[in-house]
């Protein structure tokens, strides 16, 4: 009677998990954003999170987890419970970046992470302040090349997308610049804008209130095409420059071992949320571009860019600020 008792309870908890994926959502569902609130991934998370509670109708809150290269947001993500009610909303660095930049095996996205979807891909931009006697980017890598190590790049941080592009023109150029580290977008978009570093990639969303308003001059963009918000400024593959492809993406996950049903709920009901072109507008006002992914085509992205970038951040020896 006790073998066939233990028998019967595993056969019930074999399909009693199956069905309670089926019914997911039955409550509230963090979503982890390793970011402060108010910056492009936040508004990414906050307008996800508002259509999906729409449509599953349970509360979807955005919990910001900002610090340490996203490496602290990343690890609590990773540890958290596979039972679909904990989410993460990232970018490139935390997602990718962060564990190599500070030399820690606290999570690795393959082992740890579901990619569920990319949400949305922002393009960089290279701006460079008006002072700077260069119309073109063949024109501002010309006067690099002659000023080795006198032309000064803002960063927003260490390991960021426009660290390591900043990193990847020096190499790919045979250049070089003096890079210089900010805590953040805000405060590298200043200094730039009152002329004390000389350009920047940036990001679009980030750069191009200053461009219109000529505070800053753009001379390429990373996006495979030319954007609506410039048109007349040429793409870097246009250019000649194709390996100047970067972009960063915001994606979202879920932690390894949530149950396929979920993955499956949460992958068509996202794809069906970024397909509506009103919430399409709302990223085009971040500078930013709905795109959806497969979770086997995003994982095949996020190898990509690991094999990118990664040797990026070894050549360079990056380290965490």
């Amino acid at each position: 009677m006790r073998f066939l008792a233990i028998m019967l309870a595993v056969v019930a908890a074999t399909f009693a998990a199956p069905a309670a994926a089926e019914q997911w959502p039955t409550r509230n569902v963090r979503i982890i954003v390793p970011y402060p609130r108010g910056g492009n991934v936040d508004g990414a998370a906050r307008i996800l999170a508002g259509k999906l509670q729409e449509r599953l109708g349970q509360p979807f809150t955005v919990e910001n987890k900002p610090g340490s290269e996203g490496l602290a947001a990343a690890e609590a993500f990773a540890k958290s419970a596979n039972d679909g009610y904990t989410l993460f909303v990232s970018a490139n660095g935390p997602v990718l970046f962060a564990p190599e930049i500070n030399k820690r095996d606290a999570y690795q996205w393959k082992r740890d992470f579901i990619p569920i979807t990319t949400i949305s891909m922002t393009p960089l931009v290279l701006e460079v302040h008006p002072s700077v006697q260069a119309r073109t980017a063949k024109e501002f890598f010309a006067l690099a090349r002659e000023r080795q190590g006198k032309v000064t790049m803002a960063s927003p941080g260490a390991g960021t997308t426009n660290h390591l592009l900043g990193e990847l023109a020096q190499s790919t150029l045979g250049v070089k610049w003096a890079i210089v580290q900010y805590r953040g977008n805000a405060p590298a978009t200043n200094d730039l804008v009152a002329g004390h570093v000389q350009f920047a990639f940036d990001h679009i969303s980030v750069a191009l209130p200053y461009i219109r308003s000529g505070a800053l001059r753009a001379l390429a963009v990373t996006s495979a095409h030319r954007l609506s918000s410039l048109p007349n400024v040429p793409t870097f593959a246009e250019l000649g420059y194709a390996a100047f492809d970067a972009q960063s993406f915001t994606g979202l996950f879920a932690p390894a071992g949530t149950p396929a049903a979920v993955i499956e709920r949460l992958h068509e009901v996202t794809a069906a949320i970024l397909k509506d072109p009103a919430v399409a507008e709302k990223f085009e006002k971040l500078g930013a571009e709905t795109v959806i992914m497969t979770p086997a085509e995003f994982t095949t992205y996020l190898e990509g860019q690991d094999a990118k970038w990664l040797p990026v951040v070894r050549d360079a020896d990056i380290k965490a600020d």
